[in-house]
This record gives structure tokens, sequence and C-alpha cells, in this order.
């Protein structure tokens, strides 16, 4: 399902799952930031153990998405289409970040394996939690890509695969949700494509 507004555009897939099998649901997660907000400011070490800070991507539109665990079949497909598009991203003025909770060495890995020309950020948990809770990564939690979700017929709670497109100005544009990752990437081309017209 696609739905269009007067600030930016939504999709929602419905139907089987987002990779591995799953079909993701909202339950008591945290807000997903509508079209036309500001989106939220943060600063992640990088997959070199750098810090980059989302205000110095500022003046190009940024393509930020997040994806469960690197190294894993259907993360490693999303993040080797959005590579292989990398000079369609660049033509269209984007730059492309994925966030997951994985350590900056695993994602250093992770990219050394699969060639990546990607910025891969590292978003972990913090290290203690309340009892009986799995702890929610802060930026995720920021951008609503953590909570509950149906996975194989059962509740669980952890990464909701979303994809936010960010104007030059800092704003969502377009978001992703429910991604399925198949084609996805062609999916954000075609919002970029329409940011471009606007």
């Amino acid at each position: 399902m696609t739905r269009l507004g007067p600030a930016g555009l939504v999709w929602a897939p419905v139907g089987p799952g987002t990779g591995r099998g799953q079909r993701a649901a909202w339950g008591h997660g945290m807000a997903k930031i509508e079209i036309g907000q500001r989106a939220p400011a943060f600063t992640l070490k990088d997959h070199h153990g750098e810090k980059l800070a989302l205000s110095s991507l500022k003046g190009r539109a940024v393509v930020l998405y997040f994806y469960p665990e690197a190294m894993t079949p259907a993360c490693t497909k999303q993040a080797c289409q959005f590579n292989d598009a990398r000079a369609q991203f660049e033509a269209l003025g984007a730059t492309v970040v994925g966030v997951s909770p994985d350590t900056p060495e695993r994602l250093r890995q992770f990219a050394s394996a699969q060639g990546l020309g990607l910025t891969l950020l590292s978003d972990p948990p913090p290290a203690a939690a309340r009892a009986g809770l799995k702890p929610a990564p802060k930026v995720m939690s920021k951008y609503g890509a953590f909570g509950q979700k149906t996975m194989y017929g059962r509740a669980v709670t952890g990464v909701i695969r979303t994809t936010y497109v960010i104007d030059a100005a800092g704003k969502v544009a377009a978001r992703f949700d429910n991604v399925r990752v198949a084609d996805h990437h062609k999916k954000v081309i075609e919002a970029l494509r329409v940011l471009a017209q606007s």
C-alpha cells in the first residue's frame, strides 16, 4: 500500500514479511517520525569507529535505514542492493546510511566481507535494562524502529525494518514501514526522484 501525503510519501507494505519469513506489525513501540517533522538529531559511531552526527550530512538528502543484524541473509541482501545502486543515489544527491545494533567491529567485518561503500552506524542497546525487558537502542527508539512485532506467528521485541528519506533541510520527506527487502532500494530511489521534483 502506498499513501501520498501533502508533505511527502509513506509506504506501508501489507502481506508477507520483512525478511527471513517475518511479518512485522506494530505493538507498543515508540511512535514513528511523521512526514514533514524534523529528523531527530543523533551521533553514532560508524564502522571505522569514528563518530558521525546526522547534522554533518545537512545539505544533502539522507536515506536512513534501520535493519536488525549485519551478516544475516536479509540484511546482507538489503545492504548489497543499496550498495550496488550507489551511483543512482549519488546522482540524486543522497547519502545512504544504515543503522543496526551491531558493534562497530562487526560492522567493519560486514562492510569488508561484502565490499560495502555505505556508511554503517552502530546503535547498541544500553548495557543495563529493566528486568524482563529487552533493551532498546537509543536512536532506533527515537525513530520508532524498535518495538513489538509478530515474527513466525509470535510476538517478539526487536528491530523493525524501517527506512526514512530525510531532505536537505533535515526534515522527513518519506518513510517506509515494515520494509520488504526485495527491490526496496528501487522504491527509495522513486521517493528521492519525487523529492527532487518537489
